[in-house]
């Protein structure tokens, strides 16, 4: 912004090259001086335009999440907190939450993958919870972009360096490459964590003459007007917005946490919020305003690592690993120990009012004065007639039939399983501690359907996974909505969980573009019907627009992170569980949907046709069969079928066990052979068992089809009179990654 550049003066006049600077319409420009009753000074101006910046404020996006269920029994916490939380029994909770920082990470991608990271610990142990678990969603542009190489690297380095100092496993999520990242990479970043249910902290600020205080690092000029920056496409000269991105230390995160864990095992905090995006300004307001009080701050006070720092910078710096708590009266000096003991700073930077006021008050003067609830309540809220949307035109149904048939289907397997998007990730998860804390669960590691990790000390565990297909919502937003939502479902059941509640990541292009928009609200729509039907609400979020390059939008991605409870740990399976001898049986019906596949993709270089249907009944009472019978020990080992379909999974479960399979798959099949071993419907899995008819049965009274399709044997995958040797597989599939890393 051009702003920075002019020394941020408070004299500085308002023109209207200031207010677009700032990423202010005209619009909301005059609405501003409705409600001040004056022209604001510069400061009060970058308060306002952080506050009502999309990633802020939600303006184009808050009127369609409101349609989104929210509440069941187990949900303690909604939407509107830090993070969500759900009961997981015996007085314990998850909080989890994830978020973006993709702007920041194609800048910077070593630091905005870092702190983006740092950003979402931060959310997590606001509410009391200590972190267990975190997970990624990565989106990169195509491989021979000249760019891409230089950030998966930066970007995994970043979220490794940072995790592993702090020493909070990294457990799960995915990277998939597609083009229409080349200008705009997406870094979603998730924390889970557990807190016992008497020991939540919410950030609703209470109590007239009550002090607040400001305790973590100090505040400097990095990531000044970082949240703007992520509400605004970018244009050729992204890299010049470097200074926005903020700069982490994962020591001091983790100093933080310690004394975060400590402090709240007291009695002091009356409420707690992190400061991230908008720093100062978005902590300070969003406390005042949840609790309908006022706040008075003396920004001298506020510690700073940098000489000179006005009021703008000291109030929009997203500088990390800072904290704004309200205390109980009088209880100032016990924090300061506390915090002081492991070495980070403490300050009481004012206290609350009954005004409703914001007053900052900097070098004895006034240099802001705001009135908290019109800014942060009355923030614009963007409806049909002001974000216009239009649907995303159907797709021409593709047969099956109508695509070559494979000569040797196992050739086209190895092809599929070696190609960017389906390659083993084992070189980006190597990289992260996944183990750390020592309760993440051997056959819940990177790599399956979902992570597990123990509740420390209990029988419990906490599944985690993270799914979107673009392509799908790019196809049709509703149904990739839908089938989002689905396949998180399906992740978390395939390993014995029962799915609990999800985070949403919203990642697209510029609301302004009704084709755009009309994305959003498709895949709005999916997820909701998807998350009614499921019983899966949404307890925590984020959204980030505006995801385009010079007019060159991403693909739809709504990112869906979920958390799903195993009761008792030794019931838990994975697609690695499978024994020689076990039979593999396909749960679910096959019609061999072809259209938007990664099949049609990659072999027939065809990125069109509608993406496959998701029947919300199928989905459910197959899902909660499969659970049935793993609680009953009835399966060895499953697995849902997703990406590449049957011959896929089959080789993924072959892969992990470490043992053949041979398949048996009728020559002549309705739908033809590409539809039955490569199609991509839904609702499906394959599970191993050694008693076939115990499943048949069981699942005949439930009227779900079951087919016996294999045999876990030998050293080879089988097909008809083909065979492909599993270690040769293996290094075709695990070779991709390291040698384009390795690559010049």
């Amino acid at each position: 912004m051009d702003v920075v550049k002019h020394g941020l003066s408070s004299t500085l006049a308002i023109t209207p090259q200031v207010v677009e600077e700032h990423g202010l319409s005209p619009s909301e420009y005059h609405k501003i001086i409705e409600i001040m009753g004056r022209t604001p000074n510069l400061t009060e101006l970058g308060i306002f335009s952080v506050m009502w910046s999309e990633h802020c404020s939600y303006k184009s996006s808050k009127y369609w999440l409101k349609t989104l269920p929210t509440e069941e029994p187990w949900v303690i916490c909604g939407p509107g907190e830090n993070a969500g939380i759900v009961d997981i029994g015996d007085g314990q909770a998850a909080v989890f939450k994830m978020e973006s920082h993709n702007h920041p990470s194609y800048i910077e991608p070593y630091q905005g993958a870092a702190t983006g990271v740092g950003g979402i610990l931060r959310d997590v142990f606001t509410m009391g919870a200590r972190p267990v678990a975190n997970l990624n969603a990565l989106r990169f542009g195509s491989p021979n972009h000249p760019k891409t190489r230089h950030l998966v690297d930066g970007v995994v380095a970043g979220i490794g360096g940072y995790a592993n100092c702090v020493g909070v496993p990294t457990v799960g999520g995915e990277c998939n490459f597609h083009p229409a990242y080349n200008g705009n990479i997406l870094v979603n970043a998730m924390t889970v964590g557990i807190v016992n249910t008497d020991k939540i902290f919410y950030s609703s600020a209470s109590g007239v003459g009550n002090k607040i205080v400001y305790v973590g690092s100090k505040t400097g000029r990095d990531g000044i007007h970082g949240a703007t920056m992520a509400s605004a496409e970018f244009e050729a000269d992204s890299d010049t917005k470097r200074p926005t991105v903020q700069v982490g230390d994962p020591f001091t995160e983790k100093l933080l946490i310690e004394a975060c864990m400590e402090i709240m095992a007291t009695d002091i905090i009356i409420a707690i919020q992190d400061m991230g995006a908008a720093g100062l300004t978005s902590s300070s307001f969003e406390m005042a305003s949840k609790g309908g009080m006022g706040v008075e701050l003396n920004l001298d006070n506020v510690p700073q690592r940098e000489d000179n720092m006005t009021a703008y910078e000291m109030m929009l710096s997203e500088s990390q690993e800072r904290m704004l708590m309200v205390l109980k009266p009088g209880r100032e000096s016990q924090a300061r120990a506390i915090f002081e003991k492991w070495e980070l700073d403490f300050a009481v930077i004012g206290s609350l009012t009954d005004t409703g006021r914001m007053v900052l008050h900097h070098k004895q003067k006034i240099v802001a004065d705001l009135p908290i609830d019109p800014l942060a309540l009355a923030s614009p809220e963007y409806t049909e007639s002001d974000r216009p949307w239009v649907a995303t035109p159907v797709q021409l149904t593709i047969d099956a039939g109508d695509i070559p048939q494979p000569k040797n289907p196992l050739t086209i397997l190895e092809q599929l399983m070696s190609c960017p998007d389906l390659a083993s990730k084992r070189w980006i998860w190597e990289q992260y501690d996944h183990m750390v804390m020592a309760d993440t669960l051997g056959h819940g590691r990177p790599g399956g359907d979902a992570a597990i990790v123990r509740v420390h000390g209990t029988e419990k565990a906490l599944a985690l996974t993270s799914d979107c297909t673009p392509r799908y919502c790019a196809a049709d937003p509703i149904q990739g909505g839908m089938q989002a939502v689905a396949e998180a479902w399906r992740n978390l059941i395939a390993v014995g969980a029962r799915p609990l509640g999800i985070t949403d990541n919203m990642n697209f292009g510029n609301p302004e573009r009704p084709e755009i928009m009309g994305q959003f609200v498709g895949c709005i729509k999916g997820m909701r019907e998807a998350c009614k039907k499921l019983n899966f609400p949404v307890v925590s979020g984020n959204v980030s627009l505006y995801n385009e390059t010079n007019g060159n939008s991403i693909l739809p991605t709504p990112t869906i992170g979920a958390v799903g409870l195993i009761e008792n740990v030794s019931m838990a399976i994975g697609l690695s569980t499978a024994r020689e001898g076990d039979s593999l049986i396909l749960v679910g019906e096959t019609a061999g949907h072809i259209g938007a596949s990664i099949y049609l993709r990659e072999i027939e270089g065809r990125e069109e046709g509608p993406p496959p249907p998701v029947n919300l009944d199928v989905e459910r009472n197959t899902g909660d069969f499969i659970r049935s019978q793993i609680l009953t020990r009835k399966i060895t080992a499953c697995h849902d079928l997703s990406d590449g379909g049957l011959l896929v999974a089959a080789a993924e479960m072959a892969l992990a066990q470490g043992c053949g399979v041979k398949i048996m798959v009728a020559k002549n099949s309705e739908p033809p052979p590409v539809g039955v071993l490569f199609g991509e419907d839904q609702g499906r899995y394959l599970i191993a068992t050694d008693n076939p008819e115990q499943i048949h049965q069981s699942a005949k009274m439930k009227h779900i089809p079951v087919q016996l399709i294999g045999v876990f044997s030998g050293s080879d995958i089988k097909l008809g009179g083909y065979s492909l040797p599993i270690e040769q597989l293996r290094r075709s599939h695990e070779r991709w990654m390291p040698d384009y890393m390795a690559s010049q």
